[in-house]
Parts: structure tokens; sequence; C-alpha cells
């Protein structure tokens, strides 16, 4: 589909069509069906009931079942690697690599250009992956990854939308002076499935969709400041007025706006504009109903820069469907029935008072203690005030609810292994129900994956063809350096994105700790190691302790170097020293204190007045 009449008044034609489709998907629609599901998840179960002001009784289950299916998805850390498509990844290579970061986070040397070309390739992978590591957390991906997965878990789709924010500021400069500072980088929103609309919603794969509109609703000082940055006409300008449209709103508390407020919609089109070699890159322009806020621009990239997680996905439609939809039949009759029984224990409790107000003419409270004045003989005074008695209820009806509830939860997965409300007098068995009752999680751990990599191959994108000259900030074991980066000269690569997942926190902090405490003591790993191993912020100046102790292992490393020199030994006697076992070492360097500091030649054998022989 061209995209050649882009009016407001097109655009918006468009993004009503598919907001209609939208409408008419299942029974209640998109919208309605979104609202609904987000009121039981919240816990609104009973949206407008009218029974006075008899307690209504919440057992919130969906709610329940989602946040355990959120933590699931979402309890495996992960770590992106980028490849370049026809540079190979071999350990000899890697290796290079590995001095080569060392040289320049030292700051000895800053031009790896003169290295091979697979060499520097490798090196800018690399780098990209801890980069990613790095703009994760400036951007809080973490956060918006579960609010993409509490999205498509009540609506059916979660999105991540990757823009361009030339606003942002970097703390980089284009000089040595620190005179031209860089501004501009990618920035993310979690957009709601309400205010997206694809051009072919019948198509599942987003990046073959004609166009993608995107709607807001934003201040008419606000959108008439943009207009005026992007260059639009006074004229142009006037023409952007208030609107009251809030039929793509995501939940009902949406539909309602302060007074006072002068708000518009603004539709953002997304779409692809095809060159004559076949290539392709994605434009945009942004609109009001009734005026241009920025004419159509080049995104520099050509992938839709769009991500979606789908909850489960239905054939022939790109719009994904939420569990809640079919868990709320269930939640009405639990809820239901544990209020009927409620209201029943009530009447049992405290059961409806009868009156005779022949004898008993003043108003009676029910207080305990209350003085009740009744008119006439004794017969009158037994008959002033009885209850009436209910109905026997059905003593089986608290266990079909349990039934029920516990049916439901099963059901969905959520099952009392895999929520923990197990005795775990057996470990190993716990582990293995829980990996068992999870299991069928995997699947929707999949399609997260999935999203995770769509988003890193758009990051990767954008970096390559928008960052320009400019230093990649780098956190690994060297500590925090900055990597020279020319985008231009890599604007052409393919990058293949592998999403390597790791081991969950299934026991918490506590075990983890505990299992590092075994390896310490037992001398597996080393204090050092240990240090770098715990969980963040377990300990008072983490960073700093590792600081330190690395400092003390090199003041140690160069110290030995120096006793060694001092015993006169070659650089041949040198490398076998430094083979020997630690206890060894520690014996000669002892000895060494107290023979070998006053000789001035000599090898170690001297030094220790025995027959322990380094070299042979």
């Amino acid at each position: 589909m061209e995209m050649n009449n882009l009016t407001p008044a097109n655009i918006f034609s468009q993004f009503k069509a598919g907001s209609e489709y939208k409408a008419g998907i299942g029974k209640k629609g998109l919208f309605e069906q979104s609202k609904m599901n987000e009121r039981f998840y919240v816990g609104d179960q009973w949206h407008g009931a009218n029974v006075g002001n008899k307690p209504l009784v919440r057992h919130n289950i969906i709610r329940r079942i989602g946040e355990y299916k959120r933590a699931i998805i979402a309890a495996n850390p992960i770590a992106v690697n980028y490849s370049a498509e026809g540079v190979p990844n071999t350990v000899e290579l890697y290796n290079d690599i590995q001095s080569e970061r060392k040289e320049i986070a030292s700051g000895n040397t800053t031009d790896y250009s003169q290295n091979s070309k697979e060499n520097e390739i490798a090196l800018i992978t690399g780098a990209l992956s801890d980069y990613f590591k790095v703009s994760a957390e400036r951007l809080k991906f973490d956060y918006k990854k579960d609010k993409v997965i509490k999205n498509a878990y009540i609506t059916g789709t979660g999105i991540l939308y990757t823009y361009w924010d030339s606003e942002i500021n970097t703390g980089l400069y284009a000089d040595e002076n620190k005179e031209q500072a860089i501004k501009g980088d990618i920035a993310c929103e979690v957009l709601n499935i309400e205010n997206v609309v694809f051009g072919e919603p019948n198509n599942e794969d987003i990046q073959s969709q004609p166009y993608i509109d995107i709607a807001q609703r934003k201040s008419i000082a606000e959108l008439k400041r943009e207009a005026k940055s992007n260059g639009i006409s006074d004229k142009e300008i006037a023409n952007i007025k208030e609107d009251k449209d809030f039929t793509f709103v995501s939940s009902e508390r949406s539909e309602s706006e302060p007074e006072n407020s002068k708000r518009a919609k603004v539709i953002t089109r997304l779409f692809k504009k095809y060159n004559e070699d076949g290539s392709c890159s994605i434009h945009g322009i942004k609109v009001t109903e009734s005026a241009v806020i920025r004419n159509e621009w080049d995104l520099g990239i050509s992938l839709y820069p769009i991500a979606i997680y789908s909850w489960d996905e239905r054939q022939g439609c790109i719009y994904g469907d939420s569990e809640i939809t079919y868990l709320i039949p269930n939640q009405i009759a639990i809820n239901r029935v544990l209020t009927s029984w409620v209201w029943a224990q009530m009447m049992n409790g405290m059961p409806i008072m009868l009156q005779n107000g022949d004898t008993v003419v003043d108003k009676i409270t029910n207080m305990p203690g209350e003085i009740i004045k009744v008119y006439g003989g004794e017969g009158d005074i037994r008959g002033a005030v009885s209850y009436l008695n209910p109905p026997a209820f059905g003593s089986g009806y608290q266990a079909t609810v349990n039934d029920l509830i516990n049916t439901t939860l099963s059901c969905a997965g959520a099952n009392d292994a895999a929520l923990g409300d197990v005795n775990p007098n057996n470990m190993s068995a716990l582990v293995v129900a829980r990996e068992a009752a999870t299991m069928p999680m995997q699947l929707h751990q999949n399609r997260f994956y999935q999203f995770c990599e769509d988003v890193a191959r758009i990051w990767a994108e954008m970096w390559l063809k928008n960052y320009g000259k400019r230093h990649l900030k780098i956190e690994d074991e060297s500590g925090v350096w900055y990597l020279p980066f020319d985008a231009g000269k890599y604007k052409d690569l393919i990058l293949s994105v592998r999403v390597d997942v790791g081991a969950s926190t299934m026991w918490g902090v506590s075990q983890d700790i505990s299992n590092l405490n075994n390896l310490l003591q037992t001398q597996i790993i080393t204090p050092l190691q240990y240090l770098k191993s715990l969980p963040k912020n377990t300990i008072p100046n983490q960073t700093g302790l590792i600081r330190e102790l690395q400092s003390a292992q090199n003041n140690t490393t160069t110290d030995v170097e120096e006793i060694l020199t001092q015993l006169g030994m070659s650089e041949a006697e040198k490398q076998e020293f430094y083979k020997l076992p630690a206890e060894e070492q520690q014996k000669i360097l002892s000895s060494a204190f107290g023979a070998g500091k006053q000789n001035t030649g000599g090898n170690v054998n001297e030094a220790q007045g025995s027959g322990n022989n380094i070299t042979g």
C-alpha cells in the first residue's frame, strides 16, 4: 500500500476503520473487553451490581494467576549477544578481542581500525552486546518488560515502541575541548494495544505491515510547541484544536479529563517507503485531525521500531487474546457462591427480627442490653419480638467453592506446586514438582524471548544508523570505560541477535548466598569471585570491597615479582615458579624472607637451603 495521500483527514479515516475492526473482535470488542478484563484484574469484580449495603465478597484468582505467570515469564535474566553475518566467531578470535578490549579500557590505545577487518567487527559486535546492558539499565528495560507482560495478560497484546529522542543529553562531546555536546539517543515507551492500529490486522508479521498508527492524547500547548519546533507555519498551527475523542482509550479512567484540560488526539503514522533497488526505509508523519504536527520524515532505519508480545496468538490476526476473558465466568461464579455463603452465615448469626407493632411502639435498634417497652400482658411480652429462622444451609457449599477455586487454578496452570503451596520436606522432590508444573509456561517464555530479540534488533539498527561518531559506554570486569565508535562504518552490517537465558532465582537470594558460601568454604571459588557473584546490594560497599581486593592482589603480584627478581631468578625459573601449587610457592617465599633476601644471587634452591628444585 503506497502512502500517497497523507492528509490528516485521510489518516484519521483509516485509523477509524482500523479501530472499528478492533471493536468487532470477540463478543464485546477489543476496547470493551479490555476494560472489563482490567476491572477484574484489579479486583473491581462487582462493577454495576446494585445490592444495597450487603457485603460483596471477592476471591481474586485472576490476579493471582496473572502475577504468578508474569513472574515465571520474566524470572530468568537474559543477555543479548550480537554477531555479524560473514564474520567467524571462534575462541581464538574471542581471546584476541579480549586483549584488545583491555588495552582500550586501560587507555593505552583508541585506534582499533588497524586490526584485521574480522577482529574489528568482532570487537564492535562484542561491545554492542555489552552496550545493550548499559542501555537497558538507562531505559529501565526490566520495568518496561514487566509492563508489556501485564498488558499482554490483560488485553492480549503488549507493545514496546522505540523512538529517537533528540533532546536526551548523553554527557558526551564531539570535541576534545568538550564544547560540542552530543544530544540524542533512543527512548522507549510501552503502548496500549487500544492506541495502536495496524494497516493489515490479518497479517501477523509486524514487519510486513503497510503502516502502523499510534494514537495519543496531548495538550494543545505541547502540540503547538512541537509543531513550531518542526517548522510548521503559524497558519497550520492555528488549526490545532482541542477535542473529546476517547474512542481509543485503554481504560475507563482515561475516558475523563480535567475540565480545564485542553487536549487533542494526535496520530503518528509509521510506514515503509521503497527505493528503486527494492530497499526500504521507515518514514513517519504526525498529525491531528485538522493540522500537521510534523511533516513526513525519514527515521533512517528499515525496521518498524515496534516489538509486540502476544499472550495467546490467534490465527489470521495480529492482535493477541487475553486469558482473563475466559476466566471471568469462573471468577463470577466463585464470587457469587462465596457471597451467598457469607450472607447465609450472617443470617444465622444475626437473623431477621420481627417486631409486633401493637405492643412495641418504640423503635428497636437491636443493640445488646437494650430495654424494650412492651404494652400488654404476659402473652403480649412473649409475642412482642421474634426472629425469622433462615432455611438450612447446605453442608457441602464451602467444599464446592474450594473445588471451583482449585479447579480453576489448576486448569490455568497455577496449581499448589507451581505456587509453592506445598510442604517442602524434600527439596529435590519439590524442585521436580515445580519444574513439571511450570513446564507449560515455556511456550509463553519462548514468545517473550522472541520479543526481547526483536527489541535488541531494533536497538542495534538505531545505533548503527543514527549514532554517528560517539563513544559507547561499557561496563565489564575492567570497570566503566568508553569505546570510540563510528556508526557510519558499520551501518551496512547484517547483525544476528541471540538471547541467552540465565537461571532463574527460583529459591531467592538466600539460597544463592548459601550456595556461594559453600563454594567459598570448600575453596572452589576465591573471595574475589565470591564478592563478584553475590547479588547486588547484599552487603554494604560491595563494589568498593571488590576494587580493594583487586588492588591488593595486584600489589601482591608486584611484590612477588620483586622478590623473585631479588633472588636472582631468570625468567624461565619465574615461569616454573608460577606453575607450582600455591602451597609450594608460599613455602619458597617464606624461606626467601629469611635467607633468600640476604643472597645477592643464586636460585631458589639456595634460598631454601633444601633439595626442592623448581627447574627439575
